[in-house]
């Protein structure tokens, strides 16, 4: 595959953060942020508390999976850089292109030194100009867990809005957790004007 819309890898600024593709050095960071027990909760990585809470070293070879995401032509993964910081906090994703209907999944994971601080939002933000304004996306569509409030208040100040709910979608600690799902359309978006 070549010459698709996600063959460059943009560098986008914003006044807290700056979306880049990656760089060797921010393994560490994110191998810290994807180990973080609330991001293995919040992200359904883990079945239960005591499972996101385990040093088990099950996340393979993380430094393979980063130097490769600059050769994948479908798909867009960048470094959310905390400008203050200048550190590498986390990362958006749009995944799951499909070209016949220009859409694609989103998905945002920031480790603890990211959050609450307004960075997911800006993140989510440019991200989502540059999918519409820049790639031509129609929908950009994304899951959240009912557990995760924090997270769609951020999507919803985005763009996004619920269409509907995968019930039960997920056993943690014993309970059922409804998945929310969530669009913005290019339309939606230009009316809005987000960001």
């Amino acid at each position: 595959m070549t010459g698709t819309p996600f063959s460059a890898k943009p560098t986008l600024t914003g006044t807290r953060v700056t979306l880049r593709p990656f760089r060797d050095d921010d393994v560490a960071a994110m191998a810290a942020a994807i180990a973080d027990p609330e991001v293995r909760i919040l992200t359904g990585s883990a079945s239960s508390t005591a499972e996101a809470e385990a040093d088990d070293g099950r996340f393979g070879d993380l430094a393979a999976w980063y130097s490769t995401r600059g050769a994948q032509e479908d798909r867009l993964d960048l470094a959310v850089e905390d400008r203050t910081s200048g550190r590498c906090v986390g990362e958006v994703v749009l995944n799951e292109w499909e070209p016949a209907n220009a859409a694609c999944n989103f998905r945002i994971l920031l480790g603890p030194d990211g959050r609450g601080r307004g960075l997911g939002t800006e993140a989510t933000t440019l991200l989502l100009r540059y999918a519409f304004e820049d790639v031509g996306l129609h929908r950009v569509s994304l899951g959240v867990y009912a557990f995760n409030p924090r997270a769609r208040h951020v999507y919803e100040k985005a763009g996004f809005v619920v269409e509907g709910v995968d019930r039960e979608a997920l056993l943690f600690d014993g309970r059922r957790v409804d998945m929310i799902r969530m669009a913005v359309l290019a339309p939606e978006w230009r009316a809005g004007r987000r960001g």
